[in-house]
Order: C-alpha cells, then structure tokens, then sequence
C-alpha cells in the first residue's frame, strides 16, 4: 500500500514537470526558429512563461501541491471507505423518501438515521415513519424511530405519548404480515393487563380460534355496535403471484359483497370484509359450535337420522344461495357448523374457492378439497350450484361411514376416479342403513351434472322422505 501511494505521488510529479518542461521547450524552439529565419520576435512567450508559472502557483495553493491532490483520488484500493464518497444529507433523505414510498420502512429509517444534523424537518419526516410502521403493526420499529426522536426533541409534538403506546402494543407480540406464511398467525395477541388490543380494521382482535389453509380465525368485536364477530384472515399476498394479486383481491370482494347478502337460517352471515396491508379478511357470524369434521371418523359418527336432517338443512341452504346466484365450490364437514344449543347447521365460506378458479396458488395449494369435488370443477370447467350438490353428496357418503367415496394415493388417481369411476354403495359400507339413501347418494354423484339434482330444494326432499321412514 505505501509503495502505490509513492508511485502515484511520484507519478503526478512526473506528469506535471513533464508537461511544464515540453510547454517550455516549444516556446523556447519556436522563438529561436522565428527568431534566427525570419528575424521576428514571439511578443506571447514572455506573457505564455508567466502564464505557465501562475498556474503552477495556483495548482499549488489550490490544492497545496502533488500531496494535496493526490487526497482526491482513492490511491489506498484496499480500504472500501476509501474508495466511497461520503453520502450528503440531502441525498439520504431523497433516498429514505424513495423508499418509504416503495414501502421499505426499514431502510428508510436507517437513511434518515444519517442525516445531520436533525432539524424540524426531519423530524417530522420520521414522525410521520413511525405513524406508517404503526399502521402496520410494527410497533417495536414505531417505538425505535420514536426513540430516535426524543434523543434531539423530548418536546417534540406527543412524542412521549407515541413512544409509551408503542412500547405498550409491542407487548402484545403483534407479528407482521410480511414475515408470516400461510398459516402463521398475522395478529397472534397475547394481551396484557392494561394494554390496547390489536385492531384489524374496524374490529377488536380477541384471541385466536383457529388456523385454516389461508390464514387465522380470530374472535373479534365491533367497538362501535358491541357485535361479537368472527374474523377470517387470508394472506393473499403470500398465496398468489403478484400478477394476479390485483384481480384475486377485486374477486375476493366481489364474492364477500355477493356473499354478503345471503340471510338464511342455516348460512353463516358475513357482515363486513376489508384489506390491512395485503391481508383480506370477513367479519362473520360468531356461532358457537364446532365443525362436522369430529363426526367423520367411524367411532364418532352421528346417527343416520341427525345426518339426513342435516344434510337436508345444508341442501335448502344451497337452493337458497343458488337462487341468489352463488355457489359454495367447497361444500365439506369443515365447512358445516353444528350450533351447540340449537343442534341447528350453517354453512359457512361461501366462495372462497371462487379466490382461484380452482386454479393453484404460488405455494401449490389447491383451493377447495379435491376429494369433495365434481368432476367438471376438478377438469377447470365452469360450475353451477349441482356442483355443489355433488360435492354434499361426497359429504353424505363420509358422515354416514365414515369414509369417503372415492380414495387414491395420488391427485392424479383421485381425479380418475371422481371422473370416470363409480362410486361403493354406502349399504355395501353400512349394511344398517335404509336402501332408499343409496339412490340419492347415487343421483348426487352422477358423473354430469345433468343427471344430478338439478337444485338443492330436490334433494332436500329425498333426504327428509328417507328420514320419514327411520322414525
């Protein structure tokens, strides 16, 4: 490293005497020559001499010689700082800006960290940082760029304020939506005594009841009107490519709108859907209950005749929907809540599936479950409510074995089947069961929809004449 620093030194030295002394030789040769032939007088080579030698003398105060300028150029390669200007002010809080309207809170913070000194100006411009990290719900950084406030201005507006609420709220453990995956919990809250509860939109997040393919289900509560809601998060951003994120949300709200309007006894009613920083959620119906999924397993069976009237009630529930012109596309145990008191069913998540067509999302999965679905839903094709049909026959079939119609070792076989394969006769399966609740599981499972139940409302009838003979 010494050896390039005398090497440059000696190079800008040599550069310098070398250019002075050809200036000077040619002043020198031509005013001999013009001189000694032709008897004339170069009247510029004096006034040239003391030009050349004023600007030596301003070279050298400019920049106080040969180690004056070599300052300016980054002769110790290796050192990185030497070879980086330093960043002024104004560049880092234009580049902070960039990337805080990009979203890149983080690194605009630590681009506003730099600048000095902090003045009125900047401190508003990071004030209004921790505002946007706390309508993420990152409240330990809106607390760290509070902190960095406070250490030029503890006056400053209600910075106090801020920072003691921040630190609060980062108590509660709030988890950002941009490090979670599918399944993680986006608002997981462990609440302390005296401490503010998270908020997801409009709603009060109470605790978490449970994690689906898409996101959390927490309960919450409406401040406004004291209504106890269940709240259904979907990470969309984290399940779809960002292409198709825009038209994914514009039909998640189409269909929560559509949804929405759907009153029936035996339907979840949604009450209200939003976004919060790419995280899509319902507020819906709290029912206490639990899923007919506990009642798929041979030894926890309901009785035949609770099945059929169940089955029945989901059935009129659909003709309702259908009518109204929605489809279900992911009818399932999981998807039938049985009330505790009233023993009454709703369903629930209607067109939720609708998100992707029964297309994939960038993590593989399919939305809706292949083994509840009909064969033209399965092939992409457009559906309609005997769709659904299908779909609660394949429910049926399980709730009343306990196993379902057709079973593979892979999608690929699975969807043969559903296609092209017929299913067990469920007597076959349960000899105790009535012989008449095999023709309407028959006609449910019909391999096109024509030759389905053409409405819900038909096999609702089937099922309630069948149940007439059990009792």
């Amino acid at each position: 490293m010494v050896k390039e620093k005398k090497w440059t030194k000696e190079w800008f030295e040599g550069f310098i005497a070398g250019a002075v002394a050809i200036v000077v030789a040619d002043l020198l040769i031509a005013q001999f020559i013009l001189l000694s032939g032709h008897s004339i007088w170069l009247r510029l080579f004096l006034p040239a001499l003391a030009l050349g030698a004023a600007a030596v003398y301003a070279f050298k105060k400019q920049f106080g010689g040969i180690d004056g300028i070599e300052k300016l150029i980054p002769t110790v390669r290796s050192s990185p700082a030497a070879s980086t200007a330093p960043e002024g002010p104004d560049s880092n809080k234009m580049q902070a800006l960039a990337l805080q309207g990009q979203g890149q809170l983080d690194q605009a913070f630590e681009k506003f960290r730099r600048i000095q000194p902090v003045d009125s100006r900047l401190l508003d411009l990071l004030y209004n940082l921790a505002l946007e990290f706390e309508r993420k719900r990152e409240f330990k950084k809106a607390e760290s760029v509070y902190l960095h406030i406070t250490q030029t201005n503890k006056e400053y507006r209600d910075v106090q304020q801020k920072l003691s609420r921040a630190k609060r709220l980062a108590e509660t453990e709030i988890l950002g939506v941009g490090s979670m995956s599918a399944t993680a919990s986006p608002v997981a809250a462990k609440t302390a005594i005296g401490t503010e509860k998270p908020m997801l939109g409009r709603y009060q997040v109470e605790k978490e009841l449970g994690k689906g393919a898409m996101g959390v289900v927490y309960l919450g509560r409406d401040p406004k009107i004291g209504r106890t809601v269940a709240i259904k998060t979907m990470a969309l951003a984290q399940e779809f490519e960002a292409g198709e994120l825009l038209e994914v949300k514009q039909r998640f709200f189409r269909e929560a709108e559509t949804a929405g309007r759907l009153s029936h006894p035996n339907i979840v009613q949604i009450f209200d859907a939003g976004e919060e920083h790419d995280l899509a959620y319902i507020a819906m119906e709290f029912v206490r209950g639990s899923d007919l999924t506990k009642h798929i397993k041979p030894s926890d069976l309901l009785s035949p005749s609770e099945v059929l009237r169940y089955v029945a009630d989901a059935a009129d529930a659909l003709d309702y929907a259908h009518k109204n012109g929605v489809v279900h596309r992911d009818v399932k145990p999981a998807n039938m809540m049985l009330l505790a008191e009233t023993k009454v069913i709703k369903l629930m998540d209607f067109g939720i599936a609708r998100l992707a067509d029964s297309s994939k999302t960038k993590t593989g999965m399919v939305l809706g479950t292949p083994s509840y679905m009909s064969p033209e839903q399965l092939s992409g094709k457009k559906v309609d409510g005997r769709s659904d049909l299908f779909s609660l026959g394949v429910t049926l079939f399980q709730l009343l074995t306990g196993s379902l119609p057709f079973k593979a070792d892979s999608m690929a076989t699975l969807m043969f089947k559903i296609a092209n394969e017929q299913h067990t006769n469920v007597c076959t399966v349960r000899s105790d069961l009535p012989p008449q609740i095999d023709a309407v599981i028959n006609r449910a499972l019909q391999k096109t929809a024509e030759a389905r139940y053409s409405n819900g409302n038909e096999m609702a009838r089937d099922l309630r004449a069948v149940l007439s003979t059990l009792s």
